[in-house]
């Protein structure tokens, strides 16, 4: 069986620290392939800093095209609005009952993953890698770092924001470092952000 990690986001846009986190995780579990799941919206997050769906995709896909465990999927695109992890696996199951899909998530996420829509189910019927992250507010370890379906994975925390990317290049900053070359030409030529 085909075991699929999926990497959801806004990636808005896709950086450097979602391509070493990625590969990390590649290259330290037992995943053939990791699908960046590009959201068209968090039910969680307002929708009007978002790009477009289609121009988001299309710097996932620049920016992992050297990377062939690599894919970007639209899927979520073509789902009820707003989106949820749940309803996607349902699809994703159905869709590719050889593959077995494994849903990757920051820790700050599984903290609140009790308010996300059937999170025992979720946490029941499949495997989370959870990856450290650095967040505000108070750090609790969660029970559910206990639960035999989720592992935590010590990636390296790159803490890079796509939030302080944007505000970044709104304010000409140079975000050359932070992108990977071809999202940075594509934004580069765009007035994407300004």
């Amino acid at each position: 069986m085909k075991k699929i990690g999926l990497f959801f986001g806004s990636f808005n846009p896709i950086h450097i620290g979602h391509l070493i986190l990625a590969n990390y995780i590649l290259e330290h579990s037992d995943m053939d392939e990791l699908w960046f799941v590009v959201s068209p919206q968090n039910p969680f997050k307002e929708k009007k800093s978002l790009l477009k769906d289609h121009n988001r995709l299309d710097m996932v896909q620049l920016a992992i095209k050297n990377y062939p465990e690599m894919r970007a999927s639209n899927v979520e695109f073509s789902l009820p609005q707003p989106s949820y992890t749940i309803d996607t696996l349902a699809y994703l199951h159905e869709k590719h009952p050889d593959y077995s899909f494994s849903l990757i998530m920051g820790e700050d996420n599984l903290i609140n993953l009790h308010k996300w829509k059937n999170a025992d189910t979720l946490i029941k019927n499949h495997h989370i890698i959870v990856y450290p992250r650095i967040f505000e507010g108070e750090k609790k370890d969660s029970d559910l770092l206990e639960h035999e379906n989720i592992s935590l994975i010590r990636a390296p925390v790159i803490e890079l924001s796509a939030t302080e990317i944007r505000n970044m290049i709104r304010t000409g900053k140079n975000v050359r470092p932070m992108l990977p070359p071809e999202v940075f030409e594509y934004l580069d030529g765009s007035s994407f952000y300004k």
